[in-house]
């Protein structure tokens, strides 16, 4: 039986622990960046995932796994900025850079099971290619929100593009990890 609270968790985790540890060998240097540029990175991975598909093979021996989880985790990181604003320097410590992480996880998190509920888990039902396809167009309507200095007239805002492509990525995430039965595919599938 498909379980999709306990596959969410299970997909976050992941994630998170990635996140946690490259907190401990780089700090928080992503503090420095600007939201241009947090939206950049998240377009080059998401370029990436659609060059692999596009290609169906990696010469440098990674596949699609590691850029989704980093789109989760650089979603999670343009919200902390949106927050907080960029520096000049690294100014916050580990404990509270994961502190953020939870709150903005758990936020896009609630926000997910709210649309799954209206939406009746119709992702189920999505290729994975369309989810890199739905990141995409919401890093180039985040690109757009910029250029008007974050002013929208009807549209959603910054925050909601980047919860969607967080969610888009956890999508993914589960449907490349869980078997259609709930099982999972792999033992340890999410190894980065």
């Amino acid at each position: 039986m498909v379980n999709t609270k306990e596959q969410f968790e299970y997909v976050i985790n992941i994630c998170r622990d990635l996140y946690s540890k490259k907190l401990i060998d780089y700090g928080a240097s992503w503090r420095i960046l600007r939201p241009q540029s947090v939206t950049d990175q998240l377009f080059i991975k998401a370029k990436r995932i659609r060059s692999l598909e596009e290609k169906g093979v990696s010469l440098v021996g990674e596949g699609v796994l590691p850029e989704f989880i980093g789109i989760v985790n650089y979603g999670v990181i343009g919200l902390i900025q949106l927050e907080l604003g960029f520096a000049e320097q690294v100014d916050i410590d580990s404990e509270a850079a994961v502190l953020l992480y939870d709150k903005y996880i758990t936020q896009t998190k609630e926000l997910m099971f709210a649309k799954n509920h209206d939406y009746d888990e119709a992702w189920r039902s999505m290729r994975i290619s369309s989810y890199t396809d739905l990141i995409l167009t919401k890093i180039y309507r985040t690109k757009q929100i910029e250029e008007h200095q974050g002013l929208t007239l009807v549209s959603e805002g910054i925050d909601a593009n980047y919860m969607d492509m967080v969610n888009y990525a956890l999508f993914a995430l589960i449907k490349l990890t869980y078997a259609e039965d709930g099982s999972l595919i792999a033992e340890q599938p999410l190894r980065v």
